[in-house]
């Protein structure tokens, strides 16, 4: 059977990122993509230039109508806005998908720099949230956010990566992408004691929006097929990767990703 995978996210007009990046890349990889809209946005790869926030019943309307017909094996929540709608993304879960893996990708901040989690709502997803993940993504800013201290380089990225499972997720993929230097680290910890280093001569592109919904749906996807969380996680960076490099080159700004560029086969367990 198909992965299935239920992507709780806003919508990026553009396409670059967001809920179509999320339908994209699980649709790439072999996977069913089902979504529950939190927020529509008017943007380009120059920014965002509006936000029409969903209401948080009817966000859970619309995961609820999901997962009582189709259901779903993983689970990714990516641009959520607001504490209300944590909350209510975090009923369903306990209610409806107690048992099912979910990847959150914690979306603060859009590439072109504009705000997408109230700052008050950085409590909720430590609290409510964080301790429901299977894998939690966040970038180098993202993790500044939630620990409330800063991380220098790739030196400081495993101390804070522990930081950060003390949050509650059962594992953390942080991504340096932020850090200064040609060589792209990126670092998995989980309960268990793994600790996976994954490093890469750094693409230089202006083709990067996007990168972070489409790696944590990625992730998501490969553990609804049953993958384990290393191999799951090294088939969703090899598919970015290759994205970023055969970028279409669209738009004035941060251009989207190749989504759809031709996926080699996975035997990895």
């Amino acid at each position: 059977m198909v992965g299935r995978v239920l992507i709780v996210a806003g919508s990026d007009s553009g396409g670059g990122a967001g809920i179509q990046a999320d339908i994209k890349t699980v649709t790439a990889l072999g996977g069913y993509a089902a979504t529950a809209i939190t927020a529509l946005t008017a943007q380009n790869t120059l920014g965002v230039e509006g936000i029409f926030p969903v209401d948080p019943v009817f966000i859970e309307a619309q995961m609820s109508a999901v997962l009582d017909d189709i259901g779903t094996d993983c689970i990714k929540t990516g641009m959520l806005g607001d504490a209300a709608v944590i909350a209510a993304v975090v009923k369903v879960l306990e209610e409806r998908a107690g048992d099912t893996p979910a990847v959150v990708d914690p979306v603060m901040v859009a590439k072109g720099g504009a705000s997408l989690l109230a700052p008050e709502a950085v409590d909720a997803l430590k609290s409510l949230l964080l301790p429901r993940a299977r894998l939690a993504t966040p970038n180098i800013p993202e993790a500044e956010a939630l620990l409330g201290e800063k991380i220098n380089g790739p030196q400081d990225m495993e101390a804070a990566a522990r930081a950060l499972l003390d949050l509650g997720p059962e594992a953390v993929l942080l991504k340096g992408g932020h850090l200064e230097g040609e060589i792209l680290v990126d670092l998995l910890v989980d309960r268990a004691g793994l600790v996976q280093r994954f490093e890469g001569a750094r693409i230089e592109t202006r083709h990067t929006h996007g990168t972070g919904c489409t790696l944590a749906s990625a992730c998501a996807e490969g553990l609804a097929r049953g993958l384990a969380l290393g191999p799951a996680v090294a088939r969703a960076r090899a598919y970015v990767l290759q994205a970023i490099a055969t970028a279409p080159g669209l738009g004035a700004g941060h251009g989207p990703l190749n989504h759809g560029h031709t996926v080699a086969p996975f035997n990895g367990t």
